[in-house]
C-alpha cells in the first residue's frame, strides 16, 4: 500500500487507489493511513468524526464507513498485480477488525511522510557534522516530498487536526534547517526571495527572522535587516507581549555595530515562536 499524506490525500492498493471521494470516509481512512499498522481505537475515530459528543449511532455509522473502505479496497485487489504471493487477499487481511478498533496494514508499500522522516534525519545528522551541502542537498529532497499542505483535501476533526499540527512543525524544522545550511554555504542572494514570503508566512518565527536578517545584512542591505527586527519586535509586543530572543536582540546589536565589511555574528541558538494563525 502506498501512502501520500503531504499535501491530497492518496492510498493506492497494488497500484490503484483506495481513496473515497465522500467526507467522512476519507477522514477515517486518512487517520488509518497516518497510523497504518497500528490500532486505531474505535473511541479515537469516532472523536474524529464527531468530537466529543458523538451520535448513539456512531458505531454502526462508523462501521459502515469501514464496509466502504473495504469495498474499495476489495476493488483494488480485483484490478491491481497482488503481492507476487499468488494468494488472494481479503479486503479484511488489509482493513483488520481487532479488539477495540481497526488496523490498516500498510505493508511493504511507500509512506511519503516515513521517507520524509528518513531524508530530515539524515539531514540533520549531516548539519550535525557540519557537511552543509549534503545537509542543504537532502533537507531539500525531505521538502520536494510536499505538494501542498499535509491533508489539503481531507477535512480534518480534532485527531487530524493534531497530525497536521505535528507535519506542518515537522515541515518547519526542515525547512528552517534548510535555510541555515544555504547560509552557512553563502547562498545570502539566493535566500531572500524565499525569506521573504517565509517571514511574511510566520510573522512571529524568531529563527527565520535572524535567517532573513543575515541574508539582508550580508548582501549589502543592513537597514532592511534592522527593520527586519524591529517589524518582529513590533509583532511580537502587540500579539503575545513578548520581546525577540536574547539570541536575536545579540544579532541585532551586531548588525548595528558591524561595520560594512564585518559579518555579524551568527546566534548560537535560534528560539522559534509558534506562527500566529
Amino acid at each position: 500500500m502506498d501512502i501520500d499524506v503531504l499535501g491530497p490525500l492518496a492510498v493506492r492498493l497494488d497500484g490503484v487507489s483506495v481513496t473515497p471521494t465522500a467526507p467522512k470516509p476519507r477522514q477515517v481512512l486518512a487517520l488509518l493511513a497516518l497510523r497504518a499498522g497500528q490500532v486505531v481505537p474505535v473511541g479515537v475515530l469516532a472523536e474524529e468524526l464527531w468530537g466529543s459528543k458523538p451520535p448513539r449511532s456512531a458505531r454502526a455509522t462508523l462501521q459502515t464507513y469501514i464496509l466502504q473502505l473495504r469495498e474499495l479496497i476489495s476493488a483494488a485487489l480485483e484490478k491491481g498485480t497482488g503481492d507476487g504471493t499468488g494468494q488472494r487477499r481479503l479486503a479484511k487481511d488489509v482493513l483488520l477488525t481487532v479488539p477495540g478498533g481497526y488496523l490498516l496494514k500498510g505493508g511493504d508499500g511507500t509512506s511519503d511522510v516515513r521517507e520524509f522522516e528518513r531524508l530530515a534525519g539524515t539531514g540533520y545528522r549531516a548539519m550535525d557534522a557540519e557537511d552543509y551541502p549534503q545537509a542543504a542537498r537532502l533537507l531539500r529532497q525531505a521538502l520536494g516530498l510536499w505538494t501542498g499542505p499535509a491533508l489539503a483535501d481531507v477535512q480534518a476533526g480534532p485527531q487530524l487536526r493534531t497530525e497536521v499540527k505535528r507535519l506542518e512543525e515537522s515541515r518547519l524544522c526542515a525547512l528552517d534547517q534548510r535555510v541555515e545550511a544555504d547560509l552557512r554555504l553563502g547562498r545570502h542572494r539566493e535566500l531572500l526571495a524565499e525569506l521573504t514570503v517565509l517571514i511574511n508566512r510566520y510573522p512571529t518565527h524568531e529563527s527565520l527572522c535572524g535567517q532573513y536578517m543575515l541574508a539582508l545584512y550580508r548582501s549589502g542591505r543592513r537597514g532592511e535587516a534592522l527593520d527586519a527586527y524591529q517589524r518582529l519586535r513590533a509583532t511580537l509586543v502587540r500579539t503575545m507581549g513578548l520581546e525577540p530572543s536574547p539570541a536575536l536582540a545579540k544579532l541585532q546589536r551586531s548588525i548595528l555595530m558591524s561595520g560594512p565589511d564585518t559579518r555579524p555574528v551568527r546566534p548560537v541558538t535560534s528560539v522559534s515562536v509558534a506562527p500566529v494563525g
